[in-house]
């Protein structure tokens, strides 16, 4: 039988707090400089506050271009409206994916003023050639994100990719996409051990935002505890063994593009050029057609 090259943990991140929006507290998990590391992932935030002044502000009209945003709720009511006339209401266990490509402006705001809102947004690169393509929104509910047991007594839920788990190939809400994302959400028992096969060469890596989990790689073990992410090295599977009060974790992974990534705010583009280009743009009302 073929031995499978187990992962190794390469770096351990703790989130850093930060705001965004209209004032919305959130951890940055990561994001920013250095980002060609996570390849082709630019940025992860969790946001989530029992107090509703944390969050009330929401993300007022805003643009993209050049990349993809995966918004994840775990709790509370989040409203997305975009020029295209897209509205979708954001539930829990719900995702939206917008491909921002050419252009979009659009708003996220809470549809609460009290109460828990927990979730996360996930910005993932498009290639070069598919920067200026139309943009492009789906609006997710909770019963149309697939779950599957783990077989101990957990859950994992596929949003995005394709799985091979025990003998069956498991089919995510969002596949068909360039660049290979895998995403999924893994509720883990008191003590379960998971190997979950990840494809070679795809950039890897865990959030673990309940619990703690440890990582047994192909030289040595390590441990994530809540609100730290780590990336992965090479190979072909991940194992991880839940701590005993069990753990909740995001697994993100995606094949590599390999271009150059040049941000400003929120374009992301391949040159300082096509930004310069995006800023004008978007001044001259044209970004977005």
């Amino acid at each position: 039988m073929t031995h499978l090259k187990k992962r190794d943990l390469l770096e351990t991140i703790s989130g850093q707090p930060a705001s965004d929006g209209d004032g919305v507290k959130l951890t940055r998990v990561f994001g920013g400089r250095d980002s060609a590391r996570f390849d082709p992932f630019l940025m992860l935030d969790e946001f989530g506050s029992d107090s509703a002044e944390d969050y009330i502000g929401g993300f007022p009209s805003h643009p993209h271009r050049g990349f993809e945003t995966v918004t994840y709720m775990l709790e509370g009511r989040m409203l997305h409206e975009d020029h295209m006339g897209n509205r979708g209401l954001l539930e829990p266990g719900g995702v939206q994916w917008m491909t921002a490509g050419r252009g979009i402006i659009h708003s996220e705001m809470p549809q609460q003023d009290h109460g828990s809102m927990r979730g996360f947004q996930l910005w993932l690169n498009l290639p070069a050639a598919e920067k200026m393509q139309p943009a492009h929104y789906q609006d997710l509910p909770a019963d149309a994100v697939p779950e599957y047991p783990t077989g101990n007594g957990g859950k994992l839920k596929l949003i995005a990719g394709t799985l091979e788990f025990n003998n069956t190939t498991l089919q995510g809400a969002i596949t068909g996409k360039s660049t290979e994302p895998l995403y999924l959400d893994l509720l883990l028992t008191p003590g379960e051990r998971l190997q979950l096969p990840v494809p070679a060469g795809h950039t890897l890596m865990s959030y673990v935002y309940d619990g703690d989990i440890e990582v047994q790689g192909e030289k040595a073990r390590a441990r994530l505890k809540t609100g730290q992410l780590g990336r992965y090295g090479q190979g072909e599977l991940v194992e991880m063994q839940a701590a005993d009060q069990g753990a909740r974790v995001l697994l993100i992974a995606g094949k590599p593009i390999g271009e150059p990534i040049v941000q400003y705010g929120p374009f992301v583009m391949n040159s300082e050029a096509e930004i310069h280009q995006a800023v004008r743009d978007f001044q001259d009302g044209h970004l977005a057609g």
